[in-house]
């Protein structure tokens, strides 16, 4: 059953292999401390089973955080049961997850990821040109760690690049010329052609990247930048929704940028850094700065 369900949100719902793994786990886990082995024990499932497992979860150590992302996973897992028969009624109805822990994204501070710091971090060669390539995409476009691996070729414009997020959703992200040149560039250089790759970045040895190349390599750079706890290719993300609204941008533009499905995701960037709100202040309020 749990392997129907697995085909269903792969094909129909589109999610990614390692969403697929992380539903599984999470539903096998609850499976097994209700001692679920078939459908008539799935029918009997109460609320009450729920209830007793999250506790279980919280008492293991679990965050507020996680136990939400797993309660998701089931409340996917039962409506998808119920639809079909399994259930007679659905046991998430009444459950209502822990509070979670409001937590204000990190980001790199805009004076220390300035271009002039930037630039002389990376050594030279090709090497040094595609890791400082990958943070100023990262940077510039906001693009997740998948979606900056996958990108292609023919994802490159002039003016915009072409991302695919999400459940395979399209969309397109302006380019500076500035950006664009440096792209141009890199593609051009004699390692990259040998390569002879459709994917933009590629590893010293011509293959495609893969996850832990680009988190090792980020978390290394922004160490020489920032003593921030975190330094994710996620945190580059987080950087670019923050800088993009506190120089003006409008949360609808940011959400489409950032291919947020929803303006809620996207509302997670609305704080300011104390500095920033300081200086709004002073520019604001008739008292606040004397001219």
């Amino acid at each position: 059953m749990v392997e129907e369900f697995l085909v269903y949100i792969s094909k129909e719902k589109r999610v990614s292999s390692h969403t697929c793994t992380a539903y599984k786990n999470d539903i096998e886990s609850f499976l097994s401390f209700s001692a679920i082995e078939n459908n008539t024990d799935l029918k009997e499932v109460s609320y009450q089973n729920v209830r007793s497992w999250i506790v279980e979860l919280i008492n293991l150590g679990y965050s507020n955080r996680t136990v939400n992302r797993k309660l998701s996973s089931l409340r996917t897992f039962f409506k998808w049961a119920l639809g079909l028969g399994f259930v007679d009624l659905d046991p998430m109805l009444k459950i209502k997850g822990p509070k979670l822990e409001k937590r204000l994204p990190e980001f790199v501070k805009e004076e220390e990821i300035d271009d002039s710091e930037l630039k002389q971090l990376f050594p030279d060669g090709f090497s040094g040109f595609r890791d400082r390539l990958m943070i100023e995409v990262l940077y510039q476009t906001g693009i997740r760690l998948s979606e900056l691996i996958n990108l292609k070729r023919s994802d490159i414009d002039q003016d915009k690049i072409k991302v695919l997020g999400k459940r395979n959703k399209e969309r397109f992200i302006p380019l500076t010329v500035e950006l664009f040149q440096q792209i141009s560039a890199y593609l051009d250089h004699e390692v990259y052609k040998e390569a002879g790759i459709e994917y933009v970045f590629i590893t010293d040895k011509g293959k495609k990247l893969y996850p832990k190349f680009v988190y090792r390599k980020v978390n290394y750079y922004l160490s020489l930048l920032t003593n921030l706890s975190k330094r994710s290719p996620h945190i580059l993300r987080h950087t670019f929704a923050t800088h993009m609204l506190n120089n003006g941008a409008g949360l609808e533009t940011l959400k489409e940028v950032l291919g947020h499905a929803s303006l809620s995701a996207t509302q997670v960037y609305t704080h300011n850094s104390f500095d920033q709100i300081s200086k709004i202040y002073k520019q604001s309020h008739p008292r606040g700065e004397k001219k």
